[in-house]
């Protein structure tokens, strides 16, 4: 009698851990959704979906737009007469989304002159120029593309390193799907 007990309770118990999964799992699946359809809603340009994964693209769009790529990457981050500090209404610069040009100061390891980069697609639709691999390499590292054993000194790469490979990934296909744009023509602070 106790080893049926025993038997069913741990039935019952499997059957709870699976259930509870499953609706964990569709809570998750339910708010990554939202996170999607939130980030084809904010993106301040138009998409190329051609050839992309569209919620891999809409997830990227969420990500990057609600984690403070455009603030550095975007010069001036902010539409003429649309920054919402001023009490103006909201609107990116979607004239110069993510074509760098920030200016920060100096490197403190070199003294060179710290700009945020260009990160739209290039010509042959990699962000930055760079492939998935480098560009996972860049976020989760810090290393400069660019320049071969310095680390990227303003480049928050410390917290985005954290993020999962999905994310990561969910951000390249959103950058190669934003327009490309030459490099910022008025870079400055």
């Amino acid at each position: 009698m106790k080893k049926y007990v025993f038997l069913w309770s741990g039935v019952w118990l499997g059957a709870i851990l699976v259930i509870s999964t499953m609706g964990s799992a569709s809570t998750a699946r339910a708010d990554e959704l939202r996170q999607i359809l939130r980030g084809y809603k904010i993106a301040p340009v138009h998409l190329n979906l051609r050839g992309k994964d569209w919620e891999l693209v809409g997830l990227g769009s969420y990500l990057v737009n609600t984690t403070g790529c455009n603030d550095c990457h975007t010069h001036p981050n902010w539409a003429l007469n649309h920054n919402p500090y001023l009490g103006q209404p909201e609107q990116i610069n979607a004239a110069e989304y993510l074509a760098g040009g920030r200016q920060f100061g100096p490197d403190p390891v070199d003294g060179h002159t710290i700009f945020s980069a260009n990160i739209t697609p290039d010509k042959t639709g990699k962000p930055a120029g760079l492939t998935l691999a480098q560009f996972l390499d860049v976020m989760r590292t810090g290393h400069d593309p660019d320049v071969s054993g310095r680390l990227l000194q303003v480049m928050p790469w410390p917290l985005y390193r954290w993020k999962s490979e999905h994310d990561l990934t969910a951000m390249y296909e959103y950058l190669r799907a934003i327009p490309f744009l030459l490099d910022n023509p008025n870079p400055g602070p």
